[in-house]
């Protein structure tokens, strides 16, 4: 194989670009996170009963939604709360690798069995299903810095004039607003109602007849007639918008033809919908709205736009209106993923440094620097192709991998500087040669590698979660790099290198010369150490079995955790 790439470098170099530009195309798509997705997937399902109590929302709907949800595809268990707010909160929680959207699909088409059994109340409603996501990517504040719009003006603007925009953006899974937009209000009067003999039900049915939007057709629609010139919708009655015209509505005519109307047995007035949430930004009225993740999106880039849909709409607020950003969380992402950059970058300079220092050649340090971008680049475009993200699972993995991926450069360039100095040969044949001897020895190093990282990605549960991207990183550039030093690296050595015999020397040579000297100092000394550790063997094989021991016990009782903790410079505060 290699013999084949020698004699054809070009055909080399064209194999080394396509996995570039693969890798550069895949580096612009791969989503960015802090950590995979380690939560198991799960899928929320949330209906509301107005006015009922906690038993009677586990009676008349959780129970019903719970006893349909059978013959899911990798359910693992259900759970589910019903408080008295009419509120039930279904969670269905599946096993680790289960398709989201397909999970979603199937509780859907669950419900849709149960939806006719639930309470008319609740199916008007309406039962929402929703993708379960980790905590809130971006919280942004609305506030009235002079305090002239209270929190239910805030939130009816939000509702009106930014929820639209903002949880159409890509890569917004989810957005929950902190408020309420404005509804009509109708308070009934327990009293009243009880003077007329009236219950609830019957305002709620006069409500419902009467604020209704009826079609009455058209004058002069088609087939118009001769001589037809106007075509004119009629319209009859119209959805209600004033509290007066609430007011007016008929609930019921007496026996003696009074009229009962709804400012006869309730209060009617224009205010929030629900009134629970209390929100103050910097102690001004505030109101606000959370966004979390989609599956699979980019966290930097979904905050920019977030961020910029946000400044460009408050070019419209009003006067007295402002935003601030109380909780983002993508600076500590940010923060993180360009330490391990910075890192990256040390990396590879300290191992070009470590290559130029024992192999004392321009040229011979070039060949194993052109596999790093290389097999970076080929291992980015393996991430995309099996969904993984840049997160700093992976990226830690590609760092651990610097290192690695040179090995089975370095060892196709110093075998061949070895056999350029030991027979007088051209480089091309001294390639040809040296490939032969350690062609075997490059797939040996790859297998046993793999071998000791390829278990990992079979852990199961979220444990296996982290391990599979940190494991798959490792082995698909380790692949990768005994790919370039068969390819690649041959070829470039054979065009490359030159003859030991008829180099020149150069202005590296007295550096070259001076730490060779210490460095064979070094080796012989080393050699005498080890000489001596095995005329006293024993000795050493006990003071070897002593840090054992001293190992065993460090790590029987070093403290564990599921990850490290992190201080991403936020607290809350919770007041129960």
């Amino acid at each position: 194989m290699a013999r084949f790439f020698i004699e054809r470098p070009v055909f080399a170099w064209v194999i080394a670009i396509i996995i570039m530009m693969a890798g550069l195309m895949s580096l612009r798509a791969l989503p960015i996170e802090q950590y995979p997705e380690i939560a198991p997937t799960t899928i929320n399902v949330n209906a509301v009963y107005p006015g009922a109590s906690a038993e009677a929302v586990e009676d008349s709907v959780t129970q019903v939604i719970e006893q349909r949800m059978t013959g899911l595809d990798g359910l693992d268990y259900i759970s589910s709360t019903s408080n008295s707010a009419g509120i039930s909160s279904i969670t269905l929680t599946f096993e680790p690798g289960t398709d989201p959207d397909i999970a979603q699909v199937q509780v859907q088409n669950k419900l849709s069995l149960a939806t006719p059994l639930l309470p008319e109340q609740v199916q008007r409603q309406g039962v929402r299903v929703n993708k379960s996501t980790g905590g809130f990517l971006l919280i942004t504040s609305i506030f009235s810095p002079n305090k002239t719009y209270d929190r239910n003006d805030i939130g009816d603007y939000i509702y009106s004039n930014m929820y639209d925009r903002i949880s159409r953006i890509d890569g917004v899974g989810e957005m929950r607003v902190f408020g309420s937009q404005y509804a009509m209000r109708i308070w009934l009067d327990p009293t009243k109602l009880a003077q007329f003999n009236l219950l609830p039900s019957d305002v709620i049915n006069a409500i419902r007849e009467q604020n209704t939007q009826i079609s009455s057709g058209a004058i002069g629609g088609a087939p118009a007639v001769p001589g037809q010139e106007i075509n004119a919708t009629i319209t009859m009655q119209s959805l209600l918008r004033t509290p007066d015209q609430f007011r007016n509505l008929l609930i019921r005519t007496t026996t003696n033809g009074a009229s009962i109307r709804l400012e006869d047995v309730a209060r009617v007035e224009f205010g929030p919908e629900t009134y629970d949430a209390e929100s103050n930004f910097n102690g001004s009225p505030a109101s606000g709205f959370a966004i979390t993740l989609a599956t699979g999106a980019n966290a930097l880039d979904t905050v920019e736009a977030v961020k910029e849909a946000v400044a460009d709409l408050s070019n419209e607020f009003p006067t007295d209106l402002d935003y601030g950003f109380a909780v983002d969380t993508t600076p500590f992402i940010e923060t993180s993923i360009h330490e391990v950059e910075k890192t990256l970058m040390e990396a590879v300079f300290l191992v070009f440094l470590v290559i130029l220092v024992f192999l004392q050649s321009f040229r011979a340090a070039f060949i194993p620097m052109i596999a790093v971008p290389i097999v970076l680049l080929g291992t980015f475009a393996i991430l995309y192709t099996l969904g993984f993200s840049i997160n700093m699972l992976t990226m830690f993995a590609i760092v651990l991998a610097i290192g690695l991926l040179v090995d089975d450069a370095i060892v196709v360039v110093e075998n061949v500087e070895r056999v350029l100095e030991e027979e007088n040969i051209s480089p091309k044949e001294a390639t040809k040669k040296s490939m032969d001897q350690i062609t075997g020895a490059l797939i040996g190093i790859a297998v046993v590698l793999s071998a000791v990282f390829i278990p990992m990605a079979f852990f199961p549960g979220s444990a296996g979660v982290i391990y599979r991207q940190f494991s798959v990183t490792i082995v698909s550039a380790m692949a990768l790099s005994v790919l370039i030093a068969l390819v690649l690296s041959p070829a470039l050595c054979a065009t490359l290198l030159k003859s030991k015999h008829s180099t020149k020397k150069g202005w590296l040579s007295k550096p070259a010369e001076t730490f060779n000297s210490g460095f064979d100092k070094l080796r012989n000394g080393y050699e005498s150490v080890v000489a001596r550790v095995i005329r006293r063997r024993w000795i050493f094989m006990g003071v070897f079995a002593i840090i054992l021991g001293i190992i065993a016990v460090g790590f029987s009782r070093l403290p564990t955790s599921f990850l490290p903790d992190e201080d991403q410079g936020q607290f809350f505060t919770l007041i129960q």
